[in-house]
């Protein structure tokens, strides 16, 4: 008899995912408050490659506030704060048995250091909640998505400072304590791990508010670290069944040659990725990573309980994966940064597609952790086309899909324990590293341009006939 499982498990959760700050518009309604991402500037006449979220100034934001002239997608998104209801029952008719999204933090503290939160903000979220309930599907929350109010980043640096771990607090504890009787899956921090090409998204620390940025980078999301264990103690002590988890923005990077010293250079770069999991999954700072830090003169800073609190562990890990980089000796020294493997194909963004790296990924970690795995995005940005009968034929979606999902399989016949699946999005939504519109992930066509104009009609395309079947056969039939 057989020890190897041959199908996904009965009661696996095909989902998709969302962040509010992509989707819901609205940045002026409901008592909302101003976040990171309403900052996020459209550019465009810049190659599709080229366009990522950088270092933000003080000087930055200070003219995003003022400037009316210039293109913020975020704030318009796709109208999903009028659409939701609409919007979900298109996804309960693609089947999907969960549903990944944040709570905009601006829109339940407007400034971030509020006393109390906004009513109206909470009872947003209560209606839509309780929406993905009605069309059977279970709430996953992200608590933090990008999408810190701006007087944090104003006012406080950010995660640097640690008066921010106590707004933190306060935030979760307000999410918990209201949406906690529906909502017994979270996570604390997307993608922690991504402190360097979004950490102003991310950290909120603007880069010359701070001597050594690098340093300070590294301060901050100790901070935020602390208050994630800190949020995972509370949801514990409030119902014991919540299951609290922590987020990375997965995809190893291989060795660039054989070499021993590039094998070296991939591992610790490796580790540094690993770091946040470490913390957050074992409880402790790893000594690799004091070792990094001493060799690039960085001092940590540690509050008198900060040991004690990291020991409130998550319940799980999950990670988003869209795909591999390469790391050669020379790369690990000057900075510790990844290139491109010239041995993949990638999309027009230069984002490579490597189906194998995801099995890599999901051994790697359940190895490590031995903890069940959710991935909560994985994706390809790609150019859709409309056609004049309203159609859009997109098999390089079903292509994409068909090729992670097949190596998901081979991860769970592997002994991993992976509990669920969230395809980055169902429905097109503004893109996070570009704020491009055109940039489009999902089964369903939101006719939308990168100006915001359009119809803003849901088409569905080719592939939700196919990621349907998918969800109908739990995954047996690809076809």
């Amino acid at each position: 008899m057989s020890r190897v499982p041959k199908t996904f498990p009965e009661n696996f959760l095909w989902g998709g995912a969302f962040a509010a700050n992509q989707m819901e518009g609205a940045w002026k309604e409901g008592g909302k408050g101003l976040c990171v991402a309403d900052i996020n500037e459209f550019v465009d006449n810049v190659p599709v490659d080229k366009k990522y979220n950088e270092e933000v100034t003080s000087e930055f934001v200070k003219k995003a506030l003022e400037d009316s002239d210039r293109i913020f997608p975020k704030r318009w998104g796709i109208d999903f704060y009028h659409t939701y209801k609409e919007d979900l029952k298109l996804l309960a008719e693609l089947g999907m048995k969960t549903y990944r999204t944040s709570i905009n933090w601006s829109r339940i503290y407007p400034n971030g250091d509020d006393k109390e939160p906004n009513e109206e903000g909470l009872k947003f979220y209560d209606n839509l909640i309780d929406e993905i309930i009605k069309n059977g599907m279970e709430p996953l929350i992200t608590i933090s998505h990008y999408e810190m109010p701006l007087n944090l980043t104003i006012n406080y640096k950010g995660w640097y400072s640690r008066e921010v771990i106590e707004f933190f607090e306060r935030y979760c504890k307000t999410l918990f304590d209201r949406y906690g009787d529906r909502v017994k899956l979270w996570i604390v921090v997307n993608q922690i791990n991504l402190i360097v090409h979004e950490s102003f998204n991310h950290l909120g620390v603007a880069e010359d508010v701070v001597d050594n940025v690098l340093e300070a980078k590294y301060q901050a999301v100790h901070n935020e670290m602390v208050a994630c264990a800190r949020a995972t103690r509370y949801g514990h002590s409030l119902n014991k069944d919540l299951q609290i988890g922590m987020m990375l923005c997965g995809g190893p990077s291989y060795p660039a040659s054989c070499k021993p010293e590039d094998v070296l250079a991939a591992m610790r770069h490796n580790q540094m990725e690993y770091f946040f999991s470490d913390v957050l999954l074992r409880g402790k700072y790893p000594g690799y990573a004091f070792h990094f830090f001493e060799e690039r003169g960085i001092n940590i800073e540690f509050g008198p309980d900060d040991e004690e609190d990291l020991k409130n562990t998550a319940d799980f890990l999950s990670f988003s994966y869209y795909y591999t980089r390469m790391v050669t000796k020379e790369s690990f020294e000057n900075g510790n940064e990844a290139i491109r493997n010239p041995d993949l194909p990638a999309n027009p963004w230069g984002w490579s597609i490597d189906p194998s790296g995801l099995r890599y990924m999901l051994n790697e970690f359940y190895d490590r952790y031995q903890c069940p795995i959710y991935i909560t995005e994985n994706g390809c940005g790609n150019y859709d086309n409309l056609e004049e009968d309203g159609t859009i034929h997109d098999p390089y979606r079903v292509d994409y899909y068909r090729a992670h999902i097949e190596q998901m399989k081979l991860a769970i016949m592997d002994g991993v324990d992976l509990r669920g699946y969230y395809l980055w999005a169902p429905l097109d939504i503004v893109s996070c590293s570009s704020s491009e519109m055109s940039k489009r992930y999902g089964f369903i066509y939101v006719d939308i341009d990168d100006y915001g104009k359009g119809t803003g009609k849901r088409i569905k395309k080719d592939s939700f006939a196919w990621y349907q079947k998918v969800i109908r056969t739990n995954g047996e039939d690809l076809a």
